[in-house]
């Protein structure tokens, strides 16, 4: 997930209920920019508050660059790796 508004959001949240609800395969949630998405999402508040679960918070990953996320998706697929 690149910095977005309400598409955006929209998008990765309809991913998170999908995994939540048991419907989608849990798959990592890269974002990419760190500094602009903790600010924008308090996960941690969100576990506080009881609204979700800190076991979900193990499918974000902050990412700066390609690379990293790359390594990300590789370590997570790594029999989809080998196709590439």
């Amino acid at each position: 997930m690149f910095p977005g508004g309400f598409g955006t959001f929209d998008e990765m949240f309809e991913r998170l209920t999908l995994i939540q609800t048991g419907k989608m395969h849990p798959i990592p949630v890269i974002q990419f920019g760190r500094d602009y998405w903790e600010p924008v999402v308090g996960w941690e508040a969100l576990v506080e508050e009881g609204v979700t679960s800190a076991s979900d918070l193990h499918l974000f990953h902050w990412v700066e660059t390609a690379k990293e996320a790359w390594k990300i998706v590789r370590e997570s697929f790594p029999d989809a790796a080998r196709c590439v």
